[in-house]
């Protein structure tokens, strides 16, 4: 009879997990569907390639992708680096200590903060302190201390910052204790242990941080309204370098976002009905975007699981 029970109580419970992840599939099937019938016939060479004119109303898409591009490309820059740092400290370092607990608290409450109150804090801290101090003590003229593409790429870092510091620490708890110990009997140092032994073990860990930082970053919109993201900008954010003709990224202008230019034409157009082809195809070039770049680091993930093995 224990037995029967136990049975009717496993198939339940299985069945209801079995429903639950076969609706939030067809949630998500039904939303990828949905966007790819109303932007699919909108998307073209020109709609990819072309600057937008009348008030984006016509033309193409190319700035806004571009500088989700390149605010995705710093976020990660400025995030991986700090993230990774931060779960040697706590995984190496501190172990349990009081300290490693009080930080680790601190990262589970800053990933609970909403994203609005990013973009407050970006304006706040980067812009009007950190940015304008250097003007005052450089002399510039708003030169740091306005929304720029830098100000806006640090407020998605600090945003994603969360995800890739306990995604990493899971990684580094994951390396089997013998080989740090096998490290530390043939006289190697802590830091010779954490780069040699560590890190490379947990590699594709550490990818996988940088994956869901991506699949976060790249889709926000309000850590980018206050701290340098522009609706209509025809213009790329780059600046040629002097006497090689070299274009590069100008981190200190504003740029065009796709998240941003969905949001406004979605809320703020004064005929939403006329642009809701536009709005459903930028945001399937948003999907493919992120879906590329989430891509290309998975790759990387294999390859690295592939020599680890």
């Amino acid at each position: 009879m224990i037995i029967k029970k136990r049975k009717i109580f496993n198939a339940f419970f299985q069945g209801l997990c079995f429903g639950m992840a076969f609706f939030v599939i067809s949630v998500l099937i039904a939303i990828l569907v949905r966007v790819f019938f109303g932007g699919a016939g909108v998307i073209t060479p020109g709609f990819l390639l072309k600057k937008p004119i009348e008030g984006m109303t016509a033309g193409g898409i190319f700035p806004a992708i571009f500088g989700t591009i390149c605010i995705t490309v710093l976020m990660i820059i400025m995030a991986i680096p700090a993230g990774i740092a931060a779960a040697i400290y706590l995984t190496e370092y501190t172990g349990k200590e009081f300290l490693g607990r009080v930080i680790r608290a601190s990262i589970n409450n800053l990933a609970g903060v909403p994203s609005i109150v990013f973009g407050l804090f970006g304006v706040g801290f980067f812009i009007l302190f950190v940015g304008r101090g250097v003007d005052r003590i450089m002399g510039f003229s708003l030169a740091f201390g306005q929304p720029v593409m830098l100000w806006a790429a640090a407020t998605l870092a600090l945003l994603v910052l969360p995800v890739i510091i306990v995604t990493t620490e899971e990684a580094l708890n994951s390396v089997p204790v013998s080989l740090r110990e096998a490290a530390f009997a043939l006289g190697a140092t802590k830091w010779q242990v954490v780069r040699n032994v560590v890190l490379p073990q947990a590699r594709s860990g550490i990818l996988t941080g940088a994956i869901l930082s991506i699949s976060r970053g790249a889709g926000e919109t309000a850590p980018i309204l206050f701290t340098g993201c522009a609706y209509f900008l025809p213009r790329l954010p780059v600046f040629t370098i002097p006497y090689v003709h070299i274009p590069v990224i100008n981190p200190l202008d504003q740029f065009m976002c796709l998240s941003y230019h969905i949001f406004i034409m979605a809320t703020q157009s004064t005929n939403i009905e006329a642009t809701r082809p536009i709005q459903y195809g930028t945001t399937l070039v948003l999907i493919g975007l992120t879906f590329l770049l989430n891509l290309s680091v998975i790759i990387f993930r294999i390859y690295f699981r592939k020599r680890q093995r």
